[in-house]
């Protein structure tokens, strides 16, 4: 069984709102989408825990003939450039318990991938964009393009990459693809926030040099400045989160207009869950500070333009959208060659969306 938000008719024609499926380079066909099989979700076979799992594994099987090239560090404890540094070790038994585990967790991915091309938005993709945190490492790339190669064994022809920004700032960089190119348009800037589990992170995107009749339109958008907070070892309130996102924000925008970088008066944000037009959370936020957050009392587009009304003059307009389809959209200026396009997030969860390119449907 799949439950999703997917595209009809009706909403794709419809004006740019909040959690849009009609955006100005593509349509969002699904996002969001959790398949189940006797075991659970799928996407609970492809997170970094998951591989953790697989890592712990191979530690014990060595520990049966007492060998254990990492030591005495907890698995979970282990920092990602910790464990890439195991694969280039001339230590040869440190580096095959990590490609056992790089081997195993490829196996399971591919298995997760096949399963998503089966559903009925997918038929047809061409390329997969692979971004979350898990990304940010070698093992997390060998596991890509273990994972492509599996895939194309089994006649799977699917081409799977790494998302090409940082997994941090992708999530940023997305927001300028939720706003149509005149609202850009005399600005050099825009602020935007990614909201995790995790963390919480607001940027200030430079939108580099970009004109809309530009075949690479925004390809040279970058992150400027960013703040993060780690609110998982604050274990905030839902309101006491949303407050300090405002200040991040507060921040940021009194930079970036001491620096005359001209920021549009627009706030993108992405969060997981399933994102309404009107910018309430349908599900898919229980994992967010305070919890919740799908209170139909609760509107965080509302909640940040009521305390920040204004941006340079102008009044504010805030953008929210799921955190995959978010992080996915910085991959527009790099899939103009594709038609059908989805991205994989792998992270605390699997995140998910499909897309279709405007350029390509029209031609």
């Amino acid at each position: 069984m799949a439950t999703s938000k997917t595209a009809t008719q009706d909403q794709a024609a419809g004006p740019l709102t909040n959690g849009a499926l009609d955006l100005p380079a593509l349509i969002i066909d699904d996002y969001n989408i959790e398949i189940r099989d006797k075991d659970g979700f799928i996407g609970d076979k492809a997170t970094k825990g998951e591989f953790r799992e697989k890592l712990q594994h191979w530690r014990k099987v060595m520990r049966e003939v007492d060998i254990d090239p990492i030591g005495k560090v907890p698995t979970a404890d282990l920092p990602k450039r910790d464990i890439d540094a195991l694969l280039k070790s001339k230590d040869a038994q440190a580096a095959a318990l990590v490609w056992s585990a790089i081997e195993d967790f490829s196996q399971e991915f591919a298995d997760v991938v096949a399963r998503f091309l089966k559903q009925k938005h997918w038929a047809g993709t061409e390329r997969i964009a692979v971004g979350g945190g898990f990304r940010q490492s070698r093992s997390g790339e060998l596991t890509i393009a273990r994972t492509e190669m599996l895939l194309a064994e089994r006649g799977v022809r699917v081409h799977l990459v790494p998302v090409v920004h940082h997994p941090d700032d992708a999530g940023l960089i997305g927001s300028v693809h939720l706003m149509p190119a005149w609202m850009l348009k005399g600005h050099k800037a825009i602020f935007a926030v990614d909201i995790g589990g995790t963390n919480i992170r607001a940027g200030v995107v430079d939108l580099g040099k970009a004109k809309s009749d530009d075949k690479h339109y925004l390809e040279e958008a970058a992150v400027w400045q960013s703040e993060i907070w780690r609110h998982s070892d604050d274990r905030p309130s839902r309101g006491a989160a949303v407050e300090r996102m405002i200040a991040m924000l507060k921040d940021l925008i009194a930079r970036a207009e001491k620096e005359k970088l001209a920021p549009a008066p627009l706030i993108g944000i992405g969060c997981p869950g399933i994102i309404q037009a009107d910018g309430s959370i349908e599900r898919g936020g229980q994992n967010l500070p305070g919890g919740n957050w799908e209170s139909d009392s609760f509107n965080l587009p509302a909640a940040i333009k009521k305390a920040i009304p204004e941006i340079g003059g102008h009044e504010t307009f805030v953008m929210m959208h799921n955190d995959a389809v978010v992080q996915g959209l910085s991959q527009i200026p790099f899939m103009h060659d594709v038609s059908k396009w989805a991205v994989l997030t792998i992270g605390t969860g699997l995140g998910n969306a499909h897309f279709v390119n405007k350029e390509k449907t029209q031609a």
